[in-house]
């Protein structure tokens, strides 16, 4: 097969190369799961927007959930991924305030963890680490505190 040719494109002004600019965004992430239905129920109790539920006959399925004011959804489904459910970790939900946010899944039965604020960078992905600080971030930039949880397959979300 031969090498795909990326055009490069000169600057008439400066001769230096450039790429032409396409718009590209990402409007879908695939998260692995095992059952179809139990995240359906998870999704469905967080309060986002079912989109999309098609099974076909030969058991493939999708079902995609958008989150409130999102341009980008979730997709799951049965033959979707080989990755193993659980994989997808610290997906961010970018939110205007930590708190409120934490605050309306604890109330539709979501288990959250605590607001926390890093001391080491990275911290946030892991866990386990000893540089996560409980509370919200001194200066309550929400930039800087954090939320997560876990839907039913171990898949995490980031609140940032």
């Amino acid at each position: 097969m031969a090498n795909p040719t990326i055009e490069i494109r000169s600057n008439s002004t400066t001769g230096a190369p450039s790429v032409a600019k396409v718009d590209m965004k990402f409007e879908v992430v695939v998260i692995p799961v095992s059952d179809v239905d139990r995240a359906k129920a998870f999704y469905t109790k967080l309060g986002w927007r079912l989109d999309a539920d098609f099974p076909f006959d030969n058991g493939f399925r999708v079902v995609q959930f958008t989150p409130p004011g999102s341009g980008c959804s979730l997709q799951f489904g049965a033959k979707m991924t080989t990755a193993a459910p659980g994989s997808a970790q610290g997906l961010y939900l970018i939110v205007p305030d930590v708190g409120a946010a934490r605050k309306e899944l604890v109330a539709r039965g979501i288990e959250v963890s605590d607001v926390f604020d890093t001391s080491i960078p990275g911290a946030q992905f892991r866990p386990d680490s000893n540089g996560r600080v409980s509370g919200p971030a001194p200066d309550h930039r929400s930039s800087f505190s954090s939320a997560t949880f876990h839907d039913p397959h171990a898949n995490s979300c980031l609140f940032l």
